[in-house]
């Protein structure tokens, strides 16, 4: 089958958690991860970011796969199910808006810049060899070392279903794949409300 440029674009993600390992600042990058399959899924009303382009799913796929770390072993019923999906895309958010909460703190001042990386939530790692100091705000460094916190935790727990279930059993209960199905159902039901067809 004939390779194209987004086959690849799991060196991408894998490229985004070892800069952010060197240079913590890397870590905004990851934000075009957060907005891109909501843009595409608004654009297109489909999931062709997940589909296609997620370079995280790429990644999981190629060790889980190819590489063979995989039991591929079907994902429960449970983790498939509404009330497990959207129960962890509220988690996932709470703890999103707690990170930024931190940031805000930074930048008021009320809060010295903790160079760490909380994995899965709950393990404070010493991150400080990642961070050089800029002339840019400490509140801006504060931001990265949440939002890696957040994309390395993910990516721990892709690579933990991705051993124990089949090799993309992340892609089932990933809280951007969940939005997007919405945002997908969501412009559906206005396509079906709308007798010509316009969306």
């Amino acid at each position: 089958m004939k390779k194209h440029w987004y086959d690849y674009l799991w060196i991408v993600s894998l490229s985004y958690l070892i800069l952010g390992f060197f240079n913590i600042l890397f870590a905004w990058l990851g934000l075009l991860c957060f907005f891109i399959p909501l843009i595409v899924a608004v654009a297109g009303g489909n999931k062709a970011y997940c589909n296609r382009y997620c370079g995280r799913g790429q990644l999981f796929a190629l060790v889980g796969g190819r590489f063979g770390l995989s039991r591929r072993r079907d994902v429960p019923r449970w983790m498939k199910s509404k009330a497990f999906r959207y129960g962890f895309l509220a988690f996932f958010f709470a703890m999103f808006f707690l990170m930024l909460w931190n940031t805000y703190l930074v930048f008021a001042g009320a809060q010295d810049l903790k160079q760490v990386v909380t994995l899965l939530w709950t393990f404070k790692l010493p991150w400080h060899w990642a961070y050089h100091g800029t002339l840019l705000h400490p509140g801006v460094a504060q931001f990265a070392f949440g939002f890696y916190s957040v994309m390395l935790t993910s990516t721990v727990l892709g690579f933990v279903t991705m051993i124990v279930f089949k090799p993309r059993s992340w892609c089932v209960y990933c809280p951007m794949g969940t939005m997007t199905q919405l945002i997908c159902k969501a412009r559906s039901g206005r396509a079906d409300q709308d007798p010509a067809g316009r969306s």
